[in-house]
């Protein structure tokens, strides 16, 4: 089992204090949009606020339901009640924080002792809280965040003046985009036992890779709405359409109830609109190389629709720059995805085939690893 170490306390604090400030600087600058009459942005703003918290709330205390399940009712019903006021996360913190300083500064190594050991207990508690805030982190980064950094883009290109508040909200949607992918990577490869280990390059490739492609799709995105924000919105509707067809059909089992099944199902299409996530921890070749393909054929058939329809356009320096972007972005990403998918991603998968031998006890086997509700979240 991989070990929480000093530095995954200080990167969780760090990441608590930079949702804090994240929720701070989202009111702030939807209350400076609303003071200069710009009422339209203001509510966008706030009701991608709101769409992420109500979905992370719902997720979060599904799981805090489940874990507790048989346990004591008044207890779950103040984790009801906090998830009611959109504090859930708050406790997820708290929790994490908790095992992850026992483990951190007050247990001393035990490389031998099984997972029944007390000391590897704890240890384990502490990944799996934070393993669960980094899943309900990328749902925000998704249903939120990215959202908010096509929106102040938008902004920026349709009316061509910037603001600091503007400059504060692209600053903190990318570094929220940037820590989400990376703790969601560390964190999976804590989670799954047969997941190798994290290194720094593959860091910094697996991190370059999600968001160069990102920016690129949100400045087609971008583009495509200040053409035409009807069609924007019917392309968004058919690429959701396409994912979740695609999820149903992957039979995905990552909740407990039907209900919260077909909710997890809508919010992943959402999240595959954006970037794609591997949903079932499969060899996805094939299915990567389609959806970057067909990425990339959006992304130039934008540009070329700007150059029949408004040739005018391709005079403005804007345009150019943004097409420069655009392109060198989603070039880029491609190739930091081809050298993480080639070279650094690990090779071997935690699928119900390869766990068979554990669930038989088979002679010779190590002792099984449980691995939580991240091997039916989404993989990499």
């Amino acid at each position: 089992m991989m070990k929480f170490t000093k530095q995954n306390f200080f990167v969780l604090v760090g990441g608590m204090i930079i949702y804090v400030v994240d929720i701070g600087v989202d009111f702030w600058v939807a209350s400076r949009y609303f003071c200069q009459g710009q009422y339209s942005w203001s509510i966008l703003i706030l009701c991608f606020r709101g769409l992420s918290s109500i979905i992370t709330q719902i997720f979060s205390y599904e799981w805090f339901k489940n874990d507790w399940e048989g346990t004591d009712t008044g207890k779950l019903k103040l984790v009801f009640l906090v998830h009611l006021f959109h504090c859930g996360i708050f406790i997820r913190y708290w929790f994490a924080l908790k095992y992850g300083y026992q483990v951190a500064f007050k247990q001393t190594s035990n490389r031998g002792a099984s997972e029944a050991d007390p000391s590897n207990f704890i240890q384990k508690q502490a990944i799996d809280a934070v393993t669960d805030i980094n899943m309900l982190r990328v749902f925000k980064t998704f249903l939120e965040t990215t959202p908010q950094l096509f929106l102040q883009i938008y902004i920026l290109m349709e009316h061509g003046k910037t603001n600091f508040f503007q400059y504060a909200a692209i600053i903190m949607s990318f570094c929220g985009i940037s820590l989400s992918m990376v703790d969601y990577q560390i964190s999976l490869r804590k989670s799954l036992p047969d997941k190798d280990e994290f290194r720094v390059l593959s860091k910094f490739t697996y991190l370059f890779y999600k968001l160069l492609t990102i920016t690129s799709w949100i400045l087609s995105i971008s583009l495509i709405t200040l053409l035409s924000v009807r069609i924007s919105v019917i392309l968004m509707i058919f690429l959701w359409i396409c994912g979740f067809t695609w999820i149903l059909k992957q039979h995905t089992t990552f909740c407990k109830s039907k209900k919260m099944e077909y909710l997890y199902r809508t919010v992943v299409g959402i999240i595959l609109i954006f970037s794609f996530f591997n949903i079932k921890g499969r060899r996805t070749k094939v299915c990567i190389s389609i959806y970057y393909a067909t990425h990339t054929a959006v992304t130039l058939g934008i540009l070329f629709v700007y150059m029949f329809w408004k040739p005018s356009i391709i005079k403005e320096i804007c345009f150019a720059i943004v097409s420069i972007l655009t392109i060198s972005c989603l070039v880029l990403g491609i190739i930091f995805l081809v050298v993480y998918y080639s070279h650094l991603h690990p090779i071997t998968y935690c699928r119900p085939q390869a766990c068979s031998d554990e669930v038989d006890g088979v002679a010779g086997q190590r002792e099984p690893v449980k691995t939580g509700r991240f091997q039916n979240f989404l993989m990499q």
